[in-house]
């Protein structure tokens, strides 16, 4: 049995929906595995509403359920649907927005003075890298 196909019609639903609008990119996040006191840092390589690609050094088995700590989304619940050669996918519990994971906040001190607003009760801004 191929490790790289899904096995069940959720499954199969899934990883349709998974490779629809991927974003490629290149960033950390924090995996949260069942039993570890801290998160593992791996690569993402690319991520989509539905699920990612990790990279890292890693025993995720097919099947597992963990946490990804994504930047400027929080934890997301998932579970890993592949694995094999250091890299694995996870399909997430609930759709995310990849464009959010990818906006950058700025703070007020790392604009230039021309650029600044008096106080930050409006919030931060942010910029898409």
């Amino acid at each position: 049995m191929d490790s790289h196909r899904p096995v069940t019609v959720d499954e199969e639903v899934a990883a349709l929906s998974r490779g629809a609008d991927r974003d490629s990119l290149f960033m950390q996040a924090g995996l949260i595995l069942p039993g570890r006191a801290d998160p593992v840092v791996v690569r993402v390589r690319n991520l989509s509403p539905g699920g990612m690609l990790a990279e890292g050094k890693v025993c995720a088995e097919q099947g597992a359920a963990l946490e990804i700590e994504l930047t400027n989304i929080g934890r997301v619940p998932g579970r890993v649907v592949w694995a094999g050669e250091g890299k694995f996918g996870i399909a997430f519990d609930r759709q995310i927005d990849p464009q959010a994971v990818r906006r950058q906040v700025v703070q007020q001190s790392d604009l230039p003075p021309h650029l600044r607003r008096s106080g930050l009760e409006r919030g931060p801004l942010y910029r898409r890298r």
